[in-house]
């Protein structure tokens, strides 16, 4: 089964392989019915029936809602009566002045499981080139679920030329992502103004990028690195928190990083901390197990995948501390 229903991109083919192309500088409406989010989500009442003695009778259960697409009428999620919901259109709609006066550019938009999920990426026009032209660029995800998987999620993240490995950009500070939880109304200027603050946080992504392309690490190191980073947890009742490495993962990470993954052998990378962190970007976005691109996009995005990358990106930022 297919995680990605619909999906349009500019420029390049995405990464995962996946969308219908599209020119530069379309509108926010080519953009809304080419990557399949011209509907909305609509409300009703959950009822159900409650067997009587003779006849059913129909219920409405009071404290929640079923949402369902307008269009197909396919049902959604069921959320209480409190869930605010976040439109197709909204996603889009928060880009139109990043675009039109900021210098943003939309690059891909596109539903996930069959509308529970839909997403929006632009290109924030920042950019750096590390040692041996090894180019990385800055964007802009925006993301949002109405099955109760994902809180509307502004993240500004980093996606590597040589590779497309893509890499969110969280500080220590936490100003490279804004969540706005269901419960709160979605406020889109509001959000903009506190990714304000991170706009400015390149330059700080940028230096620690910087210090892990200049960070050479041995062959005992990247080993140890790769034993914290891949592992999962052991399924052992006296310890919740045990974990066990990955062998398989590590292998495979450690072959990217000798010379297989793409841009292993530009100097920002060949035995830097740089390296391998761009070794595990590359497993989790290209390599690692998934039942298909699409899966793999939505891991890579906003699940498994995506905290592995964070773990590898903070064991990494320890290396340079």
């Amino acid at each position: 089964m297919h995680l990605v229903q619909t999906m349009a991109y500019v420029n390049e083919v995405p990464w995962h392989g996946l969308g219908q192309q599209l020119g530069h500088d379309q509108p926010l409406e080519v953009w809304a019915e080419q990557a399949g989010m011209n509907w909305r989500i609509e409300a009703a009442d959950v009822r159900f029936a409650a067997r009587g003695a003779d006849v059913d009778v129909i219920r409405t259960f009071p404290k929640q809602k079923v949402l369902y697409r307008s269009d197909t009428k396919a049902p959604l999620a069921i959320v209480s009566k409190r869930y605010q919901v976040v439109q197709p259109a909204e996603i889009l709609e928060f880009y139109r002045d990043l675009t039109d006066i900021g210098g943003f550019e939309l690059e891909t938009a596109g539903v996930l499981k069959e509308g529970r999920k839909f997403w929006a990426l632009a290109r924030t026009g920042q950019t750096v080139s590390l040692k041996g032209r090894d180019q990385v660029n800055g964007y802009l995800l925006l993301a949002t679920a109405c099955d109760g998987t994902l809180a509307t999620t502004a993240q500004f993240t980093s996606v590597r030329v040589v590779c497309n490995n893509t890499l969110a950009i969280a500080l220590a500070n936490g100003t490279g992502a804004v969540k706005v939880p269901h419960r709160s109304q979605f406020d889109a200027q509001a959000v903009k103004r506190q990714l304000g603050i991170a706009v400015a946080s390149w330059d700080d992504f940028m230096m620690q990028m910087k210090a892990l392309s200049e960070c050479r690490v041995n062959a005992r190191t990247t080993e140890a690195f790769l034993q914290r980073v891949l592992t999962y947890p052991a399924a052992t009742i006296t310890d919740r928190n045990a974990t066990v490495v990955n062998d398989r993962a590590v292998k495979s990470v450690q072959e990217l990083f000798a010379g297989r993954g793409k841009g292993s052998n530009l100097t920002s990378a060949a035995g830097t901390a740089w390296g391998l962190v761009n070794s595990v970007t590359e497993f989790v976005d290209h390599h690692r197990r998934a039942r298909s691109d699409d899966h793999r996009l939505d891991a890579a995005w906003f699940g498994q995948g995506a905290a592995l990358k964070q773990k590898a990106w903070q064991e990494a930022m320890r290396l340079v501390a």
